[in-house]
């Protein structure tokens, strides 16, 4: 009997130190997400002005 408490105590203890592992990986990766999803909004922006800043020079070239 205390051969199978101390193998279910064991494999509590590693369901309890992956779970703790998995909210360490989420919480990163979440972070991670965040900072890409900033990153892609400051390139669309930087894109956005070099649109605007492209179509400004073209209407400067003079027609044939």
């Amino acid at each position: 009997m205390d051969v199978e408490l101390k193998s279910l105590e064991d494999k509590i203890n590693q369901f309890v130190a992956l779970c703790q592992r998995l909210r360490t990986d989420n919480h990163e990766l979440r972070q991670q997400l965040a900072s890409a999803h900033n990153d892609n909004k400051q390139l669309s922006e930087k894109i956005g002005d070099a649109k605007t800043r492209l179509e400004s020079l073209l209407t400067q070239i003079p027609e044939e």
